[in-house]
């Protein structure tokens, strides 16, 4: 689920900056910078790794790394207090005047230091890089001529939009960290059947793709026929793993993605000699092998979906 937070902020960001008469290359730069400022959340799994020591087998490294992770993950860097004061010090990093950045590292130091007195020094620790990251994509932003507003506007919607995306796949973030209060108490889950509360997100997170790539396509002015080749419908034959693999579920679904990704990484391979034969190929390849994958990828969990349906009631 990582990587829809920054699509989807790309996508808002981009369509909006299009609708609003953005020449293609700042539409899209200024949606790169929401997405990069939507994962930016994340850094707080720089912590993880450290459940790796010790880990015996695959299953058991997996466990530890999501124990030692879950030990910080969607607390301080989570919180929309805490995104939208990092986003306004963004907007005045992005000033380039003294007294603005002089602004931005006194409120990000303070808020380092909240963290720290209230969750300890590995809170702050994360919250510190968040605050680095923060002002890493500010500096790139106006370095590529976007203004302090604009680059306050992107850190905004990237920081903010990104929580609320992690409802529907684990403990509800700290939204209003520091604050002892609960915005979200428990994750809704919409089906009883733990295999379709895992389906749900998913499907949601592959329409957060979709958007992304067709807000793209139009800011670019390319049709989606141009990028997608016919052997994606070969996903279908994921269907099978309804009999060959267990029920995945939010708490296990290590068997389940691996080989969805699988599925969608062999058939946007480039078919040899009949793709990517020209300078102009390899340039579109990557786009082409994302849609292929990405079309893959829907069709073999649609083809999921009805089998296990077909079998599990």
């Amino acid at each position: 689920m990582f990587v829809g937070h920054g699509l989807l902020a790309f996508a808002f960001a981009a369509a909006a900056a299009h609708l609003a008469g953005w020449s293609r290359e700042r539409a899209l730069l200024v949606g790169a910078l929401a997405g990069g400022f939507a994962l930016a959340p994340d850094v707080d799994m720089l912590y993880a790794p450290v459940g790796l020591v010790g880990a015996h087998g695959p299953l058991d490294a997996a466990a530890g790394f999501w124990s030692a992770g879950n030990r910080i993950h969607r607390a301080v860097t989570h919180s929309l207090l805490v995104g939208g004061v990092v986003a306004v010090a963004a907007g005045a990093w992005a000033t380039g005047t003294r007294s603005g950045r002089g602004v931005a590292v006194a409120v990000l130091a303070a808020v380092v230091a909240v963290a720290a007195a209230a969750s300890g020094v590995l809170a702050a620790g994360v919250l510190l890089v968040l605050a680095a990251a923060a002002l890493g994509l500010a500096t790139a932003g106006t370095r590529r001529g976007l203004r302090a507003r604009t680059v306050a506007g992107a850190a905004a919607l990237g920081l903010l939009s990104h929580p609320f995306g992690d409802l529907l796949t684990g403990e509800p973030p700290a939204f209003l960290y520091p604050l002892d209060a609960a915005l979200v108490a428990a994750r809704p889950a919409a089906f009883a059947d733990p295999t379709l509360n895992l389906l749900a997100p998913l499907y949601l997170e592959l329409a957060t793709m979709w958007l992304a790539l067709g807000v793209y396509l139009w800011v670019d002015g390319a049709r989606l026929a141009d990028y997608l080749a016919g052997r994606a419908t070969f996903g279908v034959g994921f269907a099978a793993a309804t009999v060959l693999l267990p029920a995945p579920t939010l708490e296990v679904s290590y068997h389940f993605v691996l080989p969805l990704l699988a599925t969608g990484a062999v058939l946007s391979a480039p078919l040899p000699g009949l793709e990517a034969r020209s300078l102009a190929d390899l340039r579109d390849h990557p786009l082409r092998a994302a849609t292929t994958g990405l079309a893959a990828v829907s069709i073999a969990v649609v083809g999921y979906t009805v089998a296990y349906l077909g079998t599990a009631f």
